[in-house]
């Protein structure tokens, strides 16, 4: 087989795509979009899931993430599938797993069948995700491919942001079970459009074996480091602080060393060794789930590493604002989902616009200037937020973290896949795609567990002078910190009522003070990823200028 780089240079006429081909882009636009807009509509209804299933803050934490880790686990392996059976045939196949998942969720009752709901619907995700993108980059080439790629990346980014204006209004008119039902109608409309419109793509190249080992192995690293990320708080990160159980296996709070870092450990190491597999795949000609010469393209390695710390940054803050709004402010939910809507006013417009700005600035200045706005709308959030900030004002530096962010995605996907031919675009999408879930599943737990540990050391603080003994603080604390905030509003409504006796209000504000400060604490997390991903786009501006310098010399 010839190197993936050879094999980019072949010539030929770029054929005009058809408007059945365009209407194709809108149907796969849309299905893409329902995907995206599940990974982020659970976050502001989430208070409403905690408090109706009794969800503690490391089960809130599973809920968002386990879909995004599954996904990551999940996307190389159905890239290649879509690659060798076709790629419409895996959407649909998807989108049929995708609406079963989400009917069980809507129909679940507690954490476990919550949880197991979120992964089926993973499963459906993984399969539709590298589909829509290898498609598209099968179908529009050339020039044609700048404008698919912005719709693309468009409702990428648009989605994520309405997810959670829509699980507001869908939550506060109906309730929380309909952000699950919704998908099933949507998804059955979706599928019919796409027997219609969209072509069956797939790749021209075929080996031998099936990279199960491959599989298992990425599965296993990247399931492993987020699972440690989102269980360190709880179950310590050296030295055990609670039991933990699995499939009826126990690891004591007595043992000599925490399970966190030993998943770590296992994590990293799966990496490595799914790493050298691949390696080695390659070298005998056997199919392979990733093919690693795809990193020889600079343009291609620094836009994922851009595209991975923008994810950490966008879910990191999707998870925890939400949170602030209902909780620390007390916010209903239709109210916590139109201020969070500022996201998506910001990248819808943003989104539209970007093709004109990245005809004067180029799509790797475009994103260039789209991180810088996500910083400084980060930084300014997190300076804003405290226990009584008018909602208007929080929804000011959101619209403005909502330009940049669809600036940066609607062109950062088209440069990243830019150099990449048609025969591994498959691999090349999931590799993407996999960047990609890998950023929003560490994002919920990087914020998790710095709101988790920021609550330990907030909160405590905060009860001083409200008339509590020490037990009585540190026992309220740790529910308020266990629940995720969700004690606040109950606590609250309590007050209101006067059932809590004299000091129960300065309870309260203390409460609400500490959840803000830890609020801070995890927008500042999501500021040093989004800082990186800004360096990375730098880096990606040089690789970019030269690949078409190199361009420009072979023609």
């Amino acid at each position: 087989m010839t190197s993936v780089a050879a094999s980019s240079s072949a010539s030929g006429t770029t054929p005009r795509p058809s408007t059945k081909d365009w209407v194709a882009l809108a149907v796969l636009a849309i299905g893409l979009g329902v995907i995206v807009l599940d990974g982020t509509i659970v976050g502001v209804a989430l208070p409403a899931i905690i408090a109706d299933v009794n969800l503690d803050l490391t089960d809130a934490q599973w809920v968002n993430s386990l879909y995004a880790v599954l996904l990551a686990g999940l996307l190389l392996s159905t890239g290649k599938l879509a690659d060798r059976w076709g790629r419409k045939l895996m959407f649909i196949l998807g989108l049929l797993i995708f609406i079963g998942g989400s009917l069980f969720a809507a129909l679940a009752g507690s954490a476990g069948p919550l949880i197991g709901a979120r992964a089926v619907q993973a499963v459906g995700a993984a399969f539709i995700m590298p589909s829509t993108l290898s498609t598209v980059n099968a179908v529009f080439r050339g020039p044609y491919r700048a404008p698919a790629f912005g719709v693309w990346g468009a409702v990428m980014s648009g989605a994520a942001a309405i997810g959670p204006l829509a699980g507001g209004a869908l939550t506060q008119w109906a309730s929380w079970h309909w952000i699950f039902l919704i998908n099933i109608p949507l998804g059955l409309l979706i599928i019919i459009a796409a027997m219609v419109t969209v072509p069956n793509t797939r790749s021209t190249e075929h080996r031998k074996g099936a990279d199960v080992d491959g599989a298992l192995l990425s599965a296993i690293g990247f399931g492993a480091l987020v699972f440690s990320v989102i269980e360190g708080p709880n179950l310590g990160w050296w030295t055990p602080s609670e039991d933990f159980s699995i499939f009826g296996a126990v690891w004591p709070k007595t043992a000599a060393i925490s399970v966190v870092p030993v998943a770590l450990f296992i994590g990293i190491a799966a990496i490595i060794l799914f790493a050298l597999w691949e390696r080695h795949r390659e070298k005998v000609q056997r199919s392979a789930l990733l093919n690693l010469d795809l990193f020889t393209f600079s343009t291609f390695s620094w836009g994922n590493l851009t595209a991975a710390m923008v994810a950490v940054g966008e879910f990191a803050i999707i998870f925890v604002l939400p949170l602030y709004l209902t909780n620390a402010l007390g916010l209903n939910l239709m109210g916590a989902g139109l201020i969070l809507a500022a996201m998506a006013l910001g990248a819808f417009f943003s989104g539209a616009s970007a093709r004109h700005l990245a005809a004067r600035f180029g799509a790797e200045g475009t994103v260039l200037i789209g991180l810088g706005l996500e910083v400084v709308g980060t930084v300014v959030l997190a300076f804003l937020v405290g226990p009584s900030t008018p909602g208007w004002l929080v929804a000011i530096p959101l619209v403005v973290y909502g330009l940049g962010l669809g600036l940066a995605s609607a062109q950062l996907t088209g440069t990243v896949l830019r150099d990449i031919p048609v025969d591994v675009s498959g691999q090349a999408s999931a590799t993407q795609s996999t960047v990609r879930q890998i950023g929003s599943a560490l994002g919920t737990a990087f914020a998790g567990a710095a709101l988790s540990v920021s609550l330990s050391l907030t909160l405590p603080s905060s009860l001083n002078g409200t008339g509590l003994n020490q037990g009585q603080s540190d026992q309220l604390a740790e529910a308020t910190r266990q629940s995720a905030g969700g004690l606040i509003p109950q606590l609250r409504d309590q007050a209101a009522s006067g059932s809590m006796g004299a000091n129960s209000a300065s309870v309260v504000d203390a409460l609400s003070s500490g959840f803000a400060d830890a609020t801070r604490w995890a927008l500042l997390v999501a500021v040093v990823f989004l800082v990186l991903g800004f360096v990375g786009s730098l880096q990606l501006r040089r690789a970019s200028a030269r690949s078409k310098s190199k361009s420009q010399e072979t023609a």
